[in-house]
């Protein structure tokens, strides 16, 4: 008699405090667009300038088409994914645009 394998779910990786920051927050910190620190209305406020800026608009446009859109907002994945294709220039002077804009 043969005893089947039992699927023990992987153990999580992040931190559960990690989880509860939005996604639109990770996606700015992980670009270095703002500091880990920055309150969570704050960095919305950011997010809505960066989604707004044409140089993030232009690569979003192509995702934005996609089907793969069914479960995860829009706006955010495409922004994600627009950020990602930027080089180092592009977002440092997508930086000091925002930078700019904030004063």
């Amino acid at each position: 008699m043969k005893y089947r394998k039992h699927n023990n779910p992987a153990p999580q990786t992040h931190p559960s405090a990690f989880s509860a920051v939005p996604s639109y927050h990770r996606v700015l910190v992980k670009h270095g667009l703002i500091e880990k620190t920055l309150s969570l209305p704050d960095a919305y406020k950011v997010f809505l300038k960066v989604g707004a800026d044409p140089e993030v608009q232009k690569p979003r446009r192509k995702v934005e088409h996609g089907n793969k859109m069914k479960h995860v907002p829009a706006l955010y994945l495409a922004t994600a994914m627009a950020l990602q294709g930027m080089t180092k220039q592009k977002l440092e002077s997508l930086k000091l645009r925002i930078e700019e804009k904030r004063a």
